[in-house]
């Protein structure tokens, strides 16, 4: 990976983000997966294995695929190739779309319109929103920023870092695997395993980078800073996932709000923990500090990153 392409990829996200109607590969990868399910299941295999078949099949397909098209492009010219290898990287990332998605929730909420802002809010979680007060719909809002800015930001700048576009791929495959199929419910608890833990596996890295991405980053924007190092080293460890507490942890600290908390996922209620101190209402100006976050801490993993390859050559 060169230093042009790396903060090309990354800038080219924040400029266009996700257009609509625009060949995006974890599409495809999505739809390789269903039909890989249906397959899998119809096969009549037990379902752990069955899962561990599909998590493999999935990263074959998907790792041969990208390295292909990489070696066509490169037969022709190495432009055309380092094109390829843009849009590749570039599909790896969500930060720009991160922005806009959650957007559309506070888009609703400022104009009055609750059941708008939880349909907004059921694209981008998992849990149930139809009953959500305003408030638990910011604070999910929140919640979803932090956590995917270490699975949709940070994680595959690691990963492109790492290993270029086919590493990144391979990376939001898994990821994607593990949100098709990585639930604990009945129906995925044995068929997800695989991609649940092995989805763990690779964030386990990111996630703590995020976290502290976090607090570095809560200084500059003059937000509580010391308080999400504590809180970080408070309770990231609370969380049910053993990454996911990190960045949601330094968050709420940095924005001096309480995260987390009880939630509702296919009609069953969790008792999930807390993250921070409850010092009051979240407001639409902790979401507005939570993209200054998002923001500043991506622009520094990006910086991270750049000087690591600069130090590489």
């Amino acid at each position: 990976m060169s230093t042009g392409l790396f903060a090309a990829i990354f800038f080219l996200d924040l400029l266009a983000g996700d257009p609509r109607g625009w060949p995006h590969p974890i599409v495809w990868i999505g739809r390789l997966i269903t039909r890989l399910e249906g397959w899998l299941r119809a096969s009549g295999k037990q379902p752990k294995l069955a899962g561990v078949a599909l998590v493999v099949l999935t990263l074959l397909v998907t790792g041969l695929a990208a390295g292909l098209v990489l070696q066509i492009a490169g037969m022709f010219t190495a432009g055309l190739q380092w094109l390829v290898a843009l849009w590749l990287g570039w599909s790896c990332l969500a930060l720009r779309s991160l922005h806009s998605e959650s957007r559309l929730v506070i888009d609703e909420l400022e104009a009055g319109d609750l059941p708008a802002a939880r349909q907004a809010l059921a694209m981008i979680v998992g849990r149930d929103t139809a009953n959500l007060n305003e408030e638990q719909v910011l604070k999910a809002t929140i919640e979803t920023v932090a956590e995917n800015t270490s699975d949709g930001v940070i994680a595959p700048l690691f990963y492109l870092l790492l290993g270029g576009p086919v590493l990144g791929l391979l990376f939001k495959a898994v990821s994607t695997l593990d949100s098709m199929v990585g639930y604990k419910n009945d129906k995925y608890r044995e068929f997800g395993w695989a991609a649940a833990r092995l989805d763990d596996l690779l964030n386990f890295i990111p996630a703590r980078l995020t976290g502290w991405l976090f607090v570095v980053a809560a200084f500059p924007l003059k937000l509580n800073g010391w308080n999400a190092l504590q809180v970080l080293r408070r309770d990231a460890s609370k969380h049910a996932s053993p990454n996911a507490g990190w960045p949601e942890a330094a968050a709420s600290g940095a924005l001096a709000i309480q995260l987390g908390g009880p939630a509702s996922y296919f009609g069953k209620q969790l008792e999930k923990p807390t993250f921070g101190d409850a010092n009051g209402t979240a407001s639409i100006k902790d979401y507005r500090r939570m993209i200054a976050l998002l923001y500043l801490s991506s622009s520094l993993a990006l910086s991270l990153g750049l000087l690591l390859l600069w130090g590489l050559t």
